[in-house]
This record gives C-alpha cells, structure tokens and sequence, in this order.
C-alpha cells in the first residue's frame, strides 16, 4: 500500500543529506539547485503527506529548487505557516484557502480531488450523519481543515456541533484507534482514498453516505462542494456512497520567485504520472487544463506565465 511506497520516496529524497533522521523534514539537503523552498504539508498517513513526498522526490529528480515538506495538522495550519513566512509552499483544501482571504496567498494549482469521509463501525446501527446525535466523535486534528468541514457537514445535517455531539478533536492514526476500541462512535475526516490510516481498519467500518448533505453546503458555502462517488469495499466490505469533494490547491506565497513558482509548474506538468499518490483514485487533475482552475485564489504571476508559455 501507500505506506511502502511513501517511504521508498521518502528515502529518495533524504539520499545524500546527512543526520536528518530526528528532523520532521524530508529534505534539508542545499545545493547547486538553489535554497530548499518549505512546503507545509499534513500529517503522516494523510493524502498531503504522501504527496508532498513524491513532489520533493520528482523535484530531486529534475534539478528543481529542492523541496521540503513539513508536517503539520492540516490545511489550518499550513495556511498559517504561509502568512507567517514559515514555509514558501503549502497543500490546502480550496475551502479554507478561500475563507483565509489572505493577499499574500497565490496558487500554483489545482492538483487533488479531496474525499470528506465519515466513519462508523459496521455494527454501531449508525445509519445517517443525523443518528450521530449524542454520540462521541472525533472531528479532526486542531488545525486541519477537515475539523472546519466537519462543523459545516454537522450544521448541514441539523446538528450543532458543540451542542448535539460530543466532539474530540485527533488525528487520524488516533481517531482510527480510537474507533477501535469504541472510544469514540464516528470519525470524521478528509483525505484520498483509501486514506493510510484507515486502509487496513481494525475492526470492520461503514462509510455514512453525505449525498443529501451537499445541496445545503453549497447554498450556504458556496461550489467548493461538490457531490463524489465513494467505490464500494475501499475499507474492506462496505457499499458504495455519496460524500462531499472539495479540491486541493498547491498554494505559494506572492512573494516566492516567479523562476520558483514556475519550476514547481514545470513538476506539476511534467512529473504527473509519478505525482499520483495510492490514495488518489479517480481524483487526478494533473493536467494544464485542470490545474489552473483555482477558483478565487488568484495563480502566483510566475505560474501563470509559465501555463502561459507551456500551453498559451
């Protein structure tokens, strides 16, 4: 699965930088190829991480500027390192990089599908987000833009998020365990599928189908929603269901170098067929046409010259 694959990457692109093994980068390595240019990305097991790892290995690759992923919670976070110049790079979802609002924030693509997720043991009678009602669930890390769509899915359905629910906030590998172990009755996520974390469960889980939901979540927030088909059996035996898509941007601030920006266009572009994750099934937009669809986030002026130059 996505894991062996993630850490042959990994290991790519940590070849020849020395005494990394306690930093939570990826690569540290400064050469010819320019400055290392950060790249917040996600916690690991999640759809960011893995991503994140094959574009610093494609950039390796290359000769691009070396890139370095760091990990963090989510889209919260990676969009707070952006403002505050802790990291050049960052992977959200089009949502929370909508509501941000931020001038320094640009676009460098449009490059994921992101799979809202809701899940329950197959044997908890939890049939619809409404029958969450009073129960435990864990609705994302702090941080990470899945705990924001989780309060909007919650409102969506009728329920209050703080009132109606008992929320705890984890991460991923720890909302796994503890569904698990029936700490908690239904998590909440966002990632590719199968999500890592989730693709080996522990004990046999249901997907709650989020079809109804989305109309509301597109009248209220606006058409970063959309409806997306869930195959059947991702997470062992379960059917197939509706849930809620919302796109991934590769985000740059303004103030990275239009020759930066366009090189990771150049990647984006010309490394396609090695930037797919295992958990991105059907939910590609790795090419020209696709990418540049970044909504209301404006794309960096050097990537849009460089789309310019490449395709007209």
């Amino acid at each position: 699965m996505s894991y062996a694959r993630g850490s042959v990457d990994r290991r790519t692109v940590l070849r020849g930088c020395s005494g990394m093994g306690a930093l939570l980068l990826l690569s540290a390595c400064g050469d010819e190829r320019g400055s290392p240019v950060r790249l917040a990305a996600g916690e690991t097991g999640g759809f960011f991480w893995e991503f994140a790892g094959l574009l610093a290995a494609a950039a390796d690759r290359s000769g691009a500027p070396p890139i370095r992923p760091l990990r963090s919670n989510g889209s919260a976070e990676n969009l707070d390192a952006l403002s505050a110049g802790s990291a050049e790079l960052a992977l959200s979802l089009r949502d929370a990089a909508v509501e941000r609002a931020d001038p320094q924030l640009t676009a460098l693509g449009c490059v994921y599908e992101n799979y809202f997720q809701v899940a329950v043991r197959a044997d908890s009678g939890i049939a619809t987000v409404a029958d969450l009602r009073g129960r435990v669930v864990s609705v994302g890390a702090p941080g990470s833009g899945a705990a924001e769509l989780s309060q909007r899915v919650l409102v969506a359905a009728g329920l209050g998020p703080e009132r109606d629910i008992r929320p705890v906030r984890q991460t991923m590998r720890e909302a796994r365990a503890a569904l698990a172990a029936g700490e908690v009755d239904a998590v909440m996520w966002a990632g590719g599928l199968p999500t890592p974390a989730f693709a080996d469960p522990q004990v046999p889980i249901a997907l709650l189908d989020l079809g109804g939901i989305v109309p509301a979540l597109r009248q209220r927030h606006g058409l970063a929603y959309e409806p997306v088909r869930i195959p059947a059996d991702i997470y062992g035996r379960h059917p197939a269901v509706t849930t809620v898509g919302v796109a991934n941007l590769l985000l740059a601030r303004r103030d990275v170098p239009d020759a930066t920006a366009a090189a990771v266009v150049d990647l984006l572009l010309d490394e396609s067929a090695q930037l797919v994750p295992a958990q991105a099934i059907g939910s590609q937009f790795l090419d020209a046409q696709s990418l540049i669809v970044t909504g209301p986030i404006p794309l960096h002026p050097g990537a849009a010259a460089e789309y310019r130059r490449r395709h007209g």
